[in-house]
């Protein structure tokens, strides 16, 4: 499904299915909110429908998206459009409910206005920690390249 979506690939996370319970499954979504990766979903086909009006809710129905399902069988199908086309094509059963489903979702925007100081970061970091796994670190929370920062931060320290 990842490599059929047409969506980024470069990084992605896999979440598996999503909570059955719909307090649950509205926190786990509200908690991907701003991922920036590709987010790959299951989905049982008794719960796509309330699934994807969450993912709508979520992210927002403009979000690009796909949703397979059937896939290796004889009935495959896929699709990719916003979430509220996919949820409306399946409400309007251009998307048969049958089977099991995959949903990627792309991931949000980052933000460039981001408040974070990079620079602190890194001296904080290093601080407390070996140059490798602060670079390791300030790599995940700003989203930069973890060879970048080392270098950055050798640089900081000389």
């Amino acid at each position: 499904a990842l490599s059929a979506a047409g969506l980024p690939t470069d990084r992605f996370c896999f979440e598996g299915f999503l909570p059955a319970k719909k307090a649950a499954r509205t926190a786990r979504l509200q908690a991907l909110r701003t991922e920036t990766r590709t987010l790959v979903f299951f989905e049982s086909v008794h719960r796509v429908q309330k699934s994807l009006a969450d993912l709508e809710d979520a992210f927002g129905g403009d979000r690009p998206a796909f949703i397979a399902c059937e896939i290796s069988k004889l009935h495959e199908q896929y699709r990719r459009a916003s979430l509220s086309d996919l949820s409306n094509d399946l409400l309007a059963g251009d998307i048969p409910e049958k089977g099991e489903f995959v949903i990627v979702v792309q991931g949000a925007e980052a933000s460039p206005d981001s408040t974070l100081d990079e620079d602190l970061l890194l001296r904080e970091l290093a601080a407390a920690l070996p140059t490798r796994k602060a670079a390791a670190i300030a790599a995940k929370l700003t989203g930069g390249r973890r060879n970048e920062l080392y270098e950055r931060l050798l640089k900081m320290n000389s």
